[in-house]
């Protein structure tokens, strides 16, 4: 099954500071995707083994693209309450996007790059 684009633009956020290079391409994806210029509030979770490792929810009006750049960033390196995630939690983190939009809430949720059952075969 294929990553949204939603949680990719996620993932992808965070691979960008990880890899200490920009690789998102905002344009292209604004232009091919008009539903990115929308004002969304929206959350962002992270965890590792069903347990929190970074939240952050946007307060101010951005659009759905910054909101989930700045929100991926911000709940995998500038949560107080936890350290900046690793490259190997990255890996093992689930990802939760919330979107607080004027028809109500949406949630998905991206599972993790590695799991437990592949680090063991």
């Amino acid at each position: 099954m294929s990553r949204s684009v939603l949680l990719q633009l996620s993932r992808d956020s965070i691979q960008e500071v990880l890899q200490a290079q920009n690789s998102i391409d905002k344009q292209a994806l604004l232009n091919e995707h008009p539903l990115l210029h929308q004002n969304i509030k929206t959350t962002t979770n992270l965890y590792i083994n069903n347990e929190l490792r970074g939240s952050y929810t946007s307060t101010k009006t951005l659009s759905l693209a910054d909101a989930i750049i700045i929100g991926a960033k911000k709940a995998a390196f500038q949560d107080s309450t936890f350290t900046p995630i690793s490259t190997s939690e990255y890996l093992h983190c689930e990802l939760e996007l919330i979107l607080d939009t004027p028809e109500g809430i949406i949630s998905e949720k991206d599972p993790a790059i590695l799991s437990d059952t592949r680090d063991n075969v």
